[in-house]
Formats: structure tokens, sequence, C-alpha cells
């Protein structure tokens, strides 16, 4: 896949540089040639990469190296976010069929760029491990409204989640740590209990408050803490959320990468947390 980093490295001519005699920007490290048919007024596209040599805004074109011309090029018809890497190469992929391989892209700030033979799979997906309700989970809601904004374009991510609905343990007997989850069932912020049998449902933490308050009931446990939960598991590079501060940071739980994000983490935390994985991530796949 030829996907320039940014779209300062693609230039557009009308016509080809003249061997040595016709400079070119510094920056430009693709071409794009316009050709239009004088007949019916269609234009086809050429585009090449450029090498070149000499320093100064305007250097010298060594040569032309043809990547794609004629029927193997299309431009794609609307305006789009062009630093949404990911969209980039989704859409040239959906386009990409027959004899096409390269997809011109204008943003909506008029700039061009351009996808060669796209390549979904150079997409990294992150999993959001949460646990719902709130439906949509908390850190979902988070994480999507942070990807709607195109805070996170330039990464070349994708998004799946991987969210446990803690509504399958309601019951007369069920115990949540807070009543604010919205879940049936009593809650240890809220309710005294006095019978053995019940099941908690809850982290750590719960499991030291419950026998705290409650020292002589017997109770079973579902652990929902990533770190340890055998529901909660991510299956793929993750971002999740902890109740403990502590546990902030870059981790690794059952072999996959991960952020892990306070419960009362801001949307800024949450976007440097994922920003900081996928660098890891990315030094990884250079290794």
């Amino acid at each position: 896949m030829i996907f320039p980093e940014e779209y300062k490295h693609v230039g557009v001519s009308k016509s080809l540089p003249e061997g040595t005699e016709e400079p070119i920007y510094f920056l430009t490290e693709y071409l794009i040639v316009e050709n239009e048919d004088p007949e019916s007024g269609n234009i086809e596209y050429s585009v090449y990469h450029v090498k070149k040599s000499g320093d100064g805004l305007l250097v010298q074109v060594e040569a032309l190296e043809l990547i794609a011309s004629g029927g193997e090029v299309v431009s794609y018809e609307k305006e789009l976010n062009i630093k949404d890497r990911s969209l980039m190469i989704e859409t040239a992929a959906e386009l990409c069929s027959g004899k096409v391989n390269t997809v011109i892209f204008t943003g909506v700030d008029k700039h061009v760029t351009i996808v060669h033979d796209p390549d979904p799979s150079a997409i990294l997906e992150i999993e959001i491990l949460d646990v719902a309700p709130p439906e949509p989970s908390w850190l979902s809601q988070v994480v999507r409204r942070l990807e709607a904004s195109g805070i996170f374009g330039d990464l070349q991510v994708r998004f799946r989640e991987n969210v446990i609905n803690l509504r399958q343990f309601e019951g007369e007997n069920t115990v949540f740590p807070c009543n604010a989850s919205g879940l049936e069932g009593k809650c240890l912020d809220s309710d005294t209990l006095t019978e053995h049998g019940q099941l908690l449902v809850g982290c750590e933490i719960s499991k030291n408050l419950f026998e705290a308050r409650f020292p002589e009931l017997e109770y079973s446990f579902v652990n929902i803490c990533p770190f340890k939960s055998e529901i909660v598991v991510p299956t793929k590079p993750f971002i999740t959320r902890c109740c403990r501060s502590e546990k902030s940071g870059l981790v690794n739980i059952n072999g996959f990468e991960g952020a892990v994000v306070h419960w009362g983490a801001s949307e800024y935390q949450v976007s440097e947390a994922v920003r900081k994985l996928v660098q890891k991530l990315r030094e990884k796949e250079l290794k």
C-alpha cells in the first residue's frame, strides 16, 4: 500500500516536469498529473513517485516512476476528512476492484492525497473492553465521541466493542457495588445484608468492602476487574478502565497489550491512553 503520511507530499500538475529543466516543490514525493481528453473533456490521471535532488524550495526531478494511470485511477467524487486514515483506506478498498488500484481523495480543505493498493489489514483494531449498563457503556461513549471528533484520525485505528452486560446477573440475591449502576439488585452503598448466599458482582475493592461490612456472611463472587476477571477478558489490543488509579497506564493482560484508565478519567486522559497504546503497538510492529 502507498498512502503518504501527509498530503503535503502530494503534488498536482496538468503536465509532466520535463527532465531537469522543470523544478518541483521540495516536499513533493508523489505527483498526480491530470490529462484532459480534448474531445470528451474527461480527465484521466497518472500518478508518479518522484525522485529528486537538490536543496531549496524548488529541486530538480531526477526520475518519475509511474505508479498507476488511466483506468487504474479513480477520483473520489466527495470531499472527505483526508486526515482520517482509516476512512481513506476503507473507502479506497471499496473502490479498488478490477483494474482500479489507486484512488485520489480531495479533502474539505481542497488538499489532495492518494491511496494505492489499499490494505485494510494495516488498520489497527483496538477493543473497548468495558461493562454495561449504562448502555452504551461509559468507555464506549467516550471513545466514540473522541473518534467522531477526528482526534484519532492520524493513528489509522478502528475500535470494536467487547462490553459485558451485567444485567445477566440481576436477581434478588445479587449485590452490585453502587446504586448508580441502574441494575436490579442490592447495592453495597445503600443496602444492609443479613442473609447468607449473596452473589457479589464487582471488583476487589467491592470484595473488601463486602467483607468489612458483613464479615459473618457467606457469599459467592463474580470479579469484573479486567486484571482478574474471567468474564471481562480482552481478545485483542484494548483499552479498559479500573477503579484503582494506580493501575492506570500501559499493561499486558492475557498476552494482549492494552491501556487502562481510571473510572473517572477525562476525555483527554482517554485520548492520551489510546495514543500511547498505539505508539507502543506500532513500535512493536517495527521490531
